[in-house]
């Protein structure tokens, strides 16, 4: 019997028991990592996502071709010259002293190159009043925006001498210093805030200044950790900018949640009386066997993203999975450790005001506020169920017409700068806008005679077919053997109908000129493009990642609770949740209802990227939940409870930590939701409304309704399915209670009980 015990006892009580005994060693050996892990990751340096990796499909070839060729395209620019009113022309000579004053005045900077006049290059409107000056910025395109502001302040003086004509500058460097000036510090902001925020709940939820340092510390340390891990990483797996956000969202919500699980369950054990040894010991069997559990589920969902083929996805997923694993790591190791040396000084630090929480009775009689909640759901589980249900599928039911797509730069970032009018005043002008379509072509000899009048042949077929109105301008890299052929679309800002240009120039311009040239490869990209390739292969990928994360999230709860019931009841607890942020996202951002209250009026979409992300994010977080929740009904039911006690008690001694820790998680993603960025601001809400319904109506309504209609059933399992491995173990605390050796080591002073 004593070797059953020891082996369902499990890793994370094990390793809880480990760190008790030899907590200077566990806490240096985490400390050791943190550093190694760091400064092993600043010297390998970190390489990020390249442009002919972002994805697949034709925009991953052109990019391909280009980087292999060795050509650096440079930022493009553009000065638009437009009459403001009345009957002034192009031809006028006030226009024209206009146009000769912007070439000259970006020639005198030195950093720019190939300045074409618009009487050179015909960018002229139909209408006559409206003429781009276009050129490229000296030196690399990633960091033009360094560069571009003497550029921009020569154009600001042209503009101060001609009053009668706007003179504006847009393009790639531009609009890079503008967002950076405008919305660099954004993201700066919200993670700066993120900590204190998460600090000051903890605070109030602990009331001991050391109580709530700890999971700050820990989530911190683990966040530090992988960053370091992203360097070495991103030698095999590019990473990025996003990828490093969502880590740190991803971080710090869960690092600082098994913290919070691992050391409300150890108060709890204590304020009932046990000694600081064997409220360790239970904390560690218990909490942390549900962090073990919540830890590898998060990581599955978390690799989902890994099946999409986008290597931005596959960033974020790989980075967001390494972060759960190292503070799921952290919390089952070195937080024992350190809970272990503070002893009773984690109570240190009262905050004036905030009353001591310190549980009546056994271990946790829980919340009042719960209590009440749960004796009316238990008396009417029929009615409750039917009610939650429906309120979820009536939240959710907007999500059923959701439009997502690719937002256009004024939906993203709405009338606030002066640059986005600049963006509409040249689509409005030349319809092709300022961001043509880009036919790489490569040949084994870009001269031969037939590639030349196929370049042609291609360029008056781009007119005459409509999908263009040109013009359509050809630079040769004869060198490289690469032609690049800028196509302005029609349909411009409008996505639907340059969409339907680009078609045309796939399907129909491209086979019968180029096409019919053997040896000649021609993949088209550009801004169109990469959307529509984008969003092709992230539809083509939504099956794959949901049967992946649903499939595996089903077998671990399954082997973690060696139970049918509750594994399919996890599965569409979780999709109700999903679904209902869904709606909420719909009814908010598509739809407007509400929108004023976030400032998202007029977006009238959800972006493409969101659904499949917060998917995956959620149904990974949504299981913290779930499993701490079950692992304590489980508990209770398993020291001999009945069903329905055991989902009471399960419920109730859990919901003050569940609300703390969503609480936590809502805070910090509606931090995300203030930002400026619209895609920002719909992944703040969702993952906030999320986490708010899952923590309130899944686990405290709809849950124990369903356990409580299911009874005996919930522990269902087939004879069938009893040779799967059993992960599961004995977490009553009446197992782990310190046996006659036990008290003799505790005696001595050494830790018990695991």
């Amino acid at each position: 019997m004593r070797n059953r015990e020891t082996r369902v006892r499990g890793i994370a009580a094990r390793a809880g028991g480990w760190s008790a005994r030899h907590r200077w060693a566990a806490v240096g050996i985490w400390v050791l990592f943190v550093v190694l892990a760091m400064g092993l990751g600043s010297a390998a340096g970190r390489v990020d996502v390249k442009d002919s990796d972002q994805m697949g499909g034709e925009t991953h070839t052109a990019a391909r071709i280009v980087e292999d060729a060795g050509i650096d395209e440079p930022a493009g620019e553009t000065v638009l010259v437009q009459t403001r009113s009345g009957g002034l022309k192009a031809t006028d000579a006030e226009f024209r002293a206009a146009v000769d004053a912007v070439v000259q005045a970006v020639e005198g900077t030195g950093k720019v190159t190939g300045v074409t006049s618009p009487y050179d290059s015909k960018t002229i409107s139909k209408d006559g009043r409206s003429a781009l000056v276009q050129f490229d910025m000296r030196g690399e395109a990633d960091t033009a925006g360094e560069r571009v502001e003497p550029v921009l302040k020569a154009v600001e003086g042209v503009q101060q001498e001609h009053g009668s004509l706007r003179i504006e500058e847009i393009g790639g460097a531009s609009m890079m210093k503008t967002f950076d000036d405008a919305f660099g510090d954004d993201f700066k902001k919200a993670e700066y805030s993120a900590v204190p925020v998460a600090l000051g709940i903890l605070l109030v939820a602990f009331g001991a200044l050391v109580a709530a340092l700890v999971p700050v510390a820990l989530a911190i340390t683990a966040i530090i950790a992988t960053m370091g891990l992203m360097g070495l990483v991103s030698h095999f797996q590019p990473m990025s900018e996003t990828a490093n956000s969502v880590m740190l969202l991803v971080g710090l919500a869960v690092g600082v949640d098994y913290c919070l699980f691992y050391l409300r369950r150890e108060r709890e054990e204590r304020a009932a009386g046990r000694d600081a040894q064997t409220a360790l010991g239970i904390a560690a069997a218990t909490s942390g066997r549900a962090i073990v559990v919540s830890g590898v589920t998060v990581c599955v969902a978390m690799a989902g993203m890994l099946f999409t083929g986008i290597a931005e996805f596959e960033a974020m997923g790989l980075a967001s999975l390494m972060v759960v694993a190292v503070a799921m790591v952290g919390s089952v190791t070195v937080l024992p450790a350190l809970l272990s040396l503070l002893g009773e000084r984690v109570e240190k630090g009262r905050v004036p005001f905030l009353r001591r929480r310190r549980p009546s009775g056994s271990a946790g009689e829980g919340s009042r506020f719960w209590t009440a909640v749960l004796k009316r759901v238990l008396a009417r589980p029929t009615l409750a169920a039917v009610v939650a249900v429906g309120g979820l599928l009536a939240v959710a039911a907007p999500a059923l017409g959701m439009k997502t797509q690719n937002l256009t730069l004024d939906q993203e970032f709405g009338d606030s700068l002066p640059i986005v009018q600049t963006y509409n005043r040249v689509n409005e002008a030349f319809p092709g806008g300022s961001d043509p379509a880009e036919v790489v072509v490569k040949a084994a000899d870009i001269n031969a005679p037939e590639v030349r009048a196929a370049l042609a042949d291609f360029r008056e077929r781009a007119i005459s077919s409509g999908a263009s109105r040109g013009p359509v301008d050809i630079t040769m890299h004869d060198e490289q053997n690469v032609a690049l052929v800028y196509v302005p679309l029609v349909g411009g800002s409008d996505q639907d109908r340059a969409g339907e240009s680009l078609d045309k120039l796939r399907d129909d311009v491209r086979p019968a000129t180029l096409g019919k040239v053997d040896g000649v490869e021609a993949p088209i990209t550009g801004q169109v493009a990469g959307n529509k390739d984008f969003n092709d292969q992230l539809v083509g990928s939504v099956l794959p990642v949901f049967a992946f994360v649903v499939v595996f999230a089903f077998l671990l709860m399954l082997l973690s609770f060696r139970s049918l019931t509750i594994a399919l009841t996890s599965i569409v607890l979780n999709l109700l949740s999903v679904g209902a942020a869904y709606g909420i996202l719909v009814a908010v951002f598509q739809h407007g209802w509400g929108a004023s209250l976030v400032g998202a009026e007029g977006v009238g979409a959800i972006i493409t990227w969101l659904p499949l992300f917060l998917f995956v994010i959620l149904f990974g977080l949504s299981m913290d939940y779930h499993v701490f929740v079950v692992s304590r009904i489980r508990e209770a039911r398993l020291r001999g409870r009945s069903t329905r006690d055991a989902i009471q008690h399960g419920v109730v001694t859990t919901a003050g930590v569940v609300t703390s820790a969503a609480v936590i998680m809502v805070a910090v993603f509606a931090i995300f939701g203030t930002l400026s960025m619209q895609s920002m601001k719909q992944m703040g809400v969702g993952l906030a409304a999320a986490v708010l319904i899952d923590a309130t109506i899944i686990r405290g309504v709809l849950l124990p309704a369903v356990m409580s209609l299911l009874g005996e059933r919930n522990w269902y399992l087939p004879k069938w399915l009893h040779r799967l491995p059993d992960l599961t173990h004995d977490e009553s605390p009446e197992a782990i209670a310190p046996t006659e050796r036990d008290g003799e080591r505790g005696e001595r002073g050494e830790p018990v009980g695991v």
